[in-house]
């Protein structure tokens, strides 16, 4: 049996024919999931109207892009080089939305109102943002969008939590009165009013933003026309956990856009930012074990493959669970997590080749390796690390110690592997030194 989980297509003997068609270690992406998941995201309950936005941030690879693209989703951008790379994947601006920390002056700002010339859509995070960019939009008679900060967030994490008072995310609502002054005084116009709290949030908490969100913009934009309720759609990596019900959330939002419309005679559109949800289980990292080791009789197994924090950081920044398939040389499944018959009577730490503590793929909430049950690889047998397809390649440090970019290939509907993204060179990591 070859078959790894529920969530797509791959099994065992398309891992086994990546790493030998490719090496290791790589990533490998599933088209099928990715196009299942935008159908499902594309099908969620509105009252007026729906747009998905793809969060970039959790993987700008350039074909993946264009396979969202073509499924009908519009982009979220956290960067001018975001925005850039949407664009060289043959996004059009007016498909994109930019929501930045930055503050662009000199050549960037001048680059930002051409794009918005045409048509990126302007996401206010700031008072400075704002002031920078009043007169030039005043001038071209252009709307913009504003993210508030709400002062209350969740998160499957406290470093993935965008809302309360310890991110800086958006305007902060006490700041609302003199932004909304500045706004008028200049002639601006905000049609579209976003909120993002955090990334995997409680969909309970996610549903109390929703009433929060539509009565800001009751009290203060009268002009909005769209409400962005963001991203951070929890999904499910392990095996127990439970993704967001995305027709329920879609059900609650469309009944209190329905709601805001009797009070105020005004039809919203709604819009929604994943990221996550779209491409974390369409996903992973294949590795090779390279040595085993033991600290003591008393210590733990440890099994080193060719790939670590230097391809998914999440666990040591966020103490992030993943999970593990064993694989044989041959292409035989060893170990799944997901298969609850399966004796995994081994427990041992999965870790990189970085000459870091960090380096490991069982990290717990205290920063300590915590074993996991598992089958037992010999040297040579391949590690496939599930959810991995986004927040692993953009995210991580990938080339600490020197270590080189791995490859990304993507399994077509088709049936066929296609490299996407080529391994880094050695030349490459070197390139810009002078």
């Amino acid at each position: 049996m070859g078959q790894l989980n529920d969530f797509n297509c791959i099994d065992s003997f398309v891992i086994k024919k990546a790493a030998e068609q490719f090496g290791t270690p790589l990533y490998l992406y599933d088209e099928q999931t990715i196009t299942d998941k935008c159908a499902c995201l594309s099908a969620m309950p509105s009252a007026y109207g729906l747009t998905v936005r793809y969060a970039m941030k959790a993987n700008s690879t350039k074909a993946l892009l264009k396979i969202i693209g073509a499924l009908g989703l519009k982009f979220d951008a956290s960067s001018m080089n975001e925005v850039r790379r949407a664009v060289a994947a043959g996004i059009s601006y007016g498909d994109v939305m930019l929501t930045t920390q930055e503050a662009p002056l000199g050549k960037e700002m001048s680059a930002l109102r051409d794009m918005m010339k045409r048509g990126l859509k302007y996401n206010v995070c700031s008072l400075l943002q704002l002031h920078n960019i009043g007169d030039f939009v005043a001038e071209n008679k252009i709307d913009l969008s504003m993210r508030f900060h709400p002062g209350v967030g969740s998160g499957a994490s406290a470093t993935r939590n965008t809302g309360d008072k310890y991110s800086c995310f958006g305007v902060h609502l006490s700041d609302m009165d003199q932004a909304l002054g500045f706004a008028e005084a200049k002639g601006l116009i905000f049609d579209m009013v976003h909120v993002h709290i955090g990334s995997g949030a409680d969909p309970e908490i996610w549903r109390s933003n929703i009433d929060l969100e539509l009565g800001v913009i009751e009290k203060y934009f009268p002009s909005a026309r769209t409400v962005s309720f963001g991203g951070g759609l929890l999904e499910a990596r392990m095996p127990g956990e439970k993704p967001a019900d995305i027709q329920k959330l879609g059900f609650y939002a469309k009944e209190k856009i329905e709601q805001f419309y009797s009070r105020t005679k005004r039809k919203l559109m709604m819009e929604i930012e994943p990221g996550n949800f779209v491409l974390a289980n369409a996903g992973f990292i294949v590795t090779k074990v390279v040595d085993k080791k033991k600290t003591g009789a008393d210590g733990l197994n440890f099994l080193v493959l060719d790939g670590g924090m230097d391809l998914n950081a999440r666990p040591v920044f966020y103490a992030a669970r993943h999970p593990f398939y064993v694989i044989s040389e041959e292409g035989g499944l060893i170990s799944s997590e997901f298969d609850k018959e399966n004796d995994n009577d081994f427990n041992a730490v999965l870790v990189g080749t970085c000459c870091e503590s960090g380096d490991s793929q069982c990290l717990n909430e205290d920063g300590l390796n915590t074993p996991r049950p598992l089958g037992e690889p010999k040297i040579g047998d391949y590690v496939a690390i599930g959810g991995a397809g986004a927040y692993c390649g953009t995210m991580s440090p990938m080339n600490y110690n020197s270590h080189l970019q791995a490859p990304e290939v993507l399994y077509t509907r088709g049936g066929e592997l296609k490299e996407i993204r080529k391994r880094q060179s050695f030349n490459q990591l070197i390139s810009n030194e002078v």
